[in-house]
């Protein structure tokens, strides 16, 4: 019969429960006999009797009307599945939670039924929203035990009728119609054809929308709706918010169901509006239908309906248009592309990521990338410090070995001048320009942080006291120059010259920036944290810290360009006033000082530059101790010396052999170390000290040092190079009895040098008397 199975029996199994007293009493009276007959024959017993079969015979007879009374007032699971089940129309029995108990044969072959499915399911492809008819419906079945509803569907209807038959029993009928109902009530439905085309619409679809629509395209104003999509709809009473729904009718026909959209949906909305990802529905012409909450801060849509993504959004390299038109049709979706907000104040990165939600319609996922983009830059920015630092390391090689050929042999040349000469102006010029030049080399090195640092304890106050007299005449007439003091200020640990060339450099910008003039102020105060100190990237930790400030009145810098102030070679300067390597320097000279530097500035107002160094406790004064008694001094002369030079730049080792020659030394070259090592084994060679550069090609000066040490050549030794101290002293260092000895170096540097290792490597010479 197509049943799907009996209905549960508790229906049933309630009797007997319900007959429970009287099995009782029927019990009791029953005992009472069988206790009656244990005694003997007394008018007791005979009294016992009588109440026993009096007790028995009620309860039998009440028992017996409330079972005939029962089964009188509810009919049979049975009977109910006998009526119902060659009925022509689709009938069924479900719980009170609508899940499917029975089905009858029309059900069963009209509606594909199977056992376990919910009603709802079971219509779903009958009507265009079961859910919502069921759940109102079941609602006046509880309350009025009846209720019944019709639906249109096409040119049709379906009437659902249910009926409560039982405690959690209820019993529905679907009757089809083949024309609609007078009133024409239920769902608005559009009858719609191949290509969109509207073929009919039903009553409540013309009074919902109060016109004729042709085209489906003309409902939404744009591609095919999605089934299932939730479209804002222009209806007779202003723009509504419909679920569509679409079934297929036929062959090339399809019913079209408008339902308003439901409480789920509107959940769903408010849970996107309330996500903490930016998400926002673009149509493929860039119009952005939708937005939640978090992408309209994002984007700062103020637009309103109809804005654009290429309005807010650039630097895709093609035009937003081609992007989106590829990703309608399904190309490079959910691949992020970095894009630029063009309407934001500051520089600001979204990662957009496009997916298709049905039809061309793409959904955008933007996620700030501002943070990635600085990492990225920041990594970019740190590579190419590296590659300059590497880059400076070989150019102060090639340059410091030029420049102590260019002041060596201008040295050579001045011992044969004297200042009465006319040549001798010109020579000390070349010598303070091949000076100049190897400062520029220290500037080099010092953004790469590889510069030499002399460090020792500094007074601030006392620094830039002694440089006041220089820094005001470098800020002329016009700028005004002040400086604040803390008056209890420690000491810090940096290089002097170092420190005051940041100073000087500070003080420079400060003034061109000020070209109608204005005030400098430098303020020096004590700063003690206790807690981390977060700003810029930077972790300033708790501690004693001595503060430097450097504010200026003049135009300030815009806020784009202050993250690449410190970048090598960038300017704001104008062509030819500027290289770019004065703030770089300042960075560089901070950084290797552990100290901190953070700029703040505001365009119109000024700018100011804050310099945090560590404090340093200062040393205990010692007591002055009484200069001893005179001794006769050690002669320094050691004319009968031999100088081992090795230097593979023919230049520096013309000047540096010949310097030394003059000051009464006998030289001995080499070009490498390999050649050094070959003359050192002629054992009549006899050498006091030797003169060596450090990084040359083959051996280098260490290795070559080292197996001449290994064959007996135990002597002092003086390593020269170009590249920076810091980073080959340590080789030095690791060696007994040698020094290092920065290139460029003067003639009187190299002879003082090599003096003293001469008195501290061999006995002094003792002169006879006559």
């Amino acid at each position: 019969m197509g049943e799907l199975g009996t209905i549960d029996s508790r229906t049933d199994r309630a009797a007997p429960r319900g007959l429970m007293p009287y099995g009782v009493a029927l019990i009791l009276g029953g005992g009472l006999l069988v206790f009656a007959r244990s005694l003997e024959h007394t008018a007791f017993s005979a009294i016992l009797v009588a109440a026993g079969a009096a007790l028995a015979s009620v309860a039998l007879g009440l028992a017996a009307f409330a079972l005939a009374r029962r089964r009188a007032a509810a009919p049979s699971i049975a009977t109910i599945e006998r009526v119902i089940g060659d009925d022509a129309t689709p009938c069924l029995l479900t719980g009170s939670d609508l899940t499917l108990r029975f089905a009858n044969r029309a059900a069963v072959e009209r509606l594909d039924v199977a056992p376990g499915m919910a009603l709802p399911d079971v219509l779903r492809d009958r009507l265009a929203h079961p859910a919502g008819l069921l759940e109102r419906l079941a609602r006046r079945i509880d309350l009025e035990g009846v209720a019944s509803e019709d639906v249109l569907v096409g040119d049709g209807a379906v009437r659902v009728s249910g009926r409560l038959v039982a405690r959690d029993l209820i019993y529905w009928r679907v009757d089809d119609f083949t024309a609609a109902p007078e009133d024409e009530t239920g769902v608005p439905t559009l009858s719609v054809g191949r290509n969109g085309a509207v073929l009919a619409m039903n009553g409540a679809a013309r009074r919902l929308l109060g016109r004729r629509v042709r085209d489906l395209t003309e409902l939404t104003g744009g591609p095919d709706p999605r089934n299932g999509g939730v479209y804002e709809l222009a209806a007779c009473d202003g723009r509504r918010r419909f679920e569509i729904r679409r079934y297929q009718a036929g062959p090339g026909r399809s019913e079209v169901a408008l339902l308003p959209a439901t409480e789920l949906g509107a959940l769903a909305d408010r849970l996107l509006e309330s996500l903490p990802i930016a998400l926002a529905k673009v149509e493929p012409n860039g119009v952005v239908t939708a937005a939640n909450a978090e992408a309209r801060e994002l984007l700062g849509l103020e637009d309103g309906p109809g804005a654009r993504l290429g309005q807010y959004l650039e630097g895709l390299g093609r035009p937003i248009s081609d992007w989106l038109a590829d990703a309608s049709e399904g190309r490079g979706l959910n691949r992020p592309e970095f894009l630029r907000l063009s309407r934001a104040p500051e520089e600001t990165f979204v990662q957009v990521a496009l997916t298709r939600v049905g039809g061309a319609d793409l959904i955008a996922v933007m996620t700030d990338a501002t943070e990635l983009k600085t990492l990225e830059a920041q990594f970019v920015q740190s590579q190419k410090m590296q590659a300059i630092g590497q880059l400076a390391g070989g150019i102060a090689h090639d340059f410091n070995n030029l420049l102590t050929a260019i002041s060596g042999h201008c040295d050579l040349i001045l011992l044969r001048h004297d200042k009465d000469d006319q040549d001798y102006d010109d020579l000390v010029q070349i010598n303070q320009n091949a000076n100049r030049a190897a400062s520029l080399v220290g500037q080099l090195l010092a953004f790469s942080r590889k510069q030499t640092m002399k460090a020792e304890l500094l007074d601030l106050r006392e620094t830039l006291a002694d440089l006041t007299h220089l820094l005001n005449r470098l800020v002329g007439e016009r700028v005004s120059l002040e400086l604040r003091h803390e008056p209890s200020l420690p000491a810090i640990r940096g290089d002097r010259r170092q420190l005051e060339q940041v100073m000087m450099n500070l003080v420079v910008n400060a003034r061109d920036a000020m070209t109608e003039g204005g005030r400098i102020l430098i303020e020096t105060e004590r700063l003690t944290l206790r807690a981390p100190m977060k700003r810029d990237r930077a972790v300033v930790e708790p501690g004693e810290y001595v503060v430097v400030k450097v504010s200026d009145t003049g135009c300030g810098i815009p806020q784009d360009k202050v993250r690449s102030v410190f970048e090598p070679f960038y300017t704001t300067k104008r062509n030819g006033e500027g290289t770019g390597l004065g703030l770089s320097t300042v960075y560089g000279i901070i950084k290797q000082s552990g100290g901190f530097i953070f700029l703040d500035s505001d365009p119109g107002v000024g700018t100011e530059f804050k310099l945090i160094f560590p404090a340093h406790a200062r040393p205990a004064a010692t007591p002055v101790q009484p200069p001893a008694a005179s001794r006769p001094s050690v002669p320094r002369a050691h004319t009968d010396a031999v100088i081992l030079l090795v230097e593979d730049e023919a230049p520096v080792r013309a000047f540096a052999s010949r310097g030394l020659r003059h000051k009464g030394f006998t030289v001995i070259e080499a070009e490498n170390g390999e050649e050094a090592l070959s003359l050192l084994e002629d054992p009549a060679l006899s050498v006091d000290l030797i003169v060596s550069d450090m990084i040359m090609p083959g051996l280098d000066g260490p290795a070559w040092v080292r197996r001449a040490r290994e064959a007996g050549r135990d002597v002092g030794v003086v390593f020269v190079s170009g590249y920076a101290a810091d980073a080959l002293e340590a080789s030095v260092e690791e060696m007994e009895n040698a020094v290092f000895l920065q290139k460029p170096f003067s003639l009187a540097v190299l002879a003082e040098t090599v003096q003293t290792r001469l008195d501290e490597t061999m006995p002094p010479q003792v002169t006879e008397a006559g």
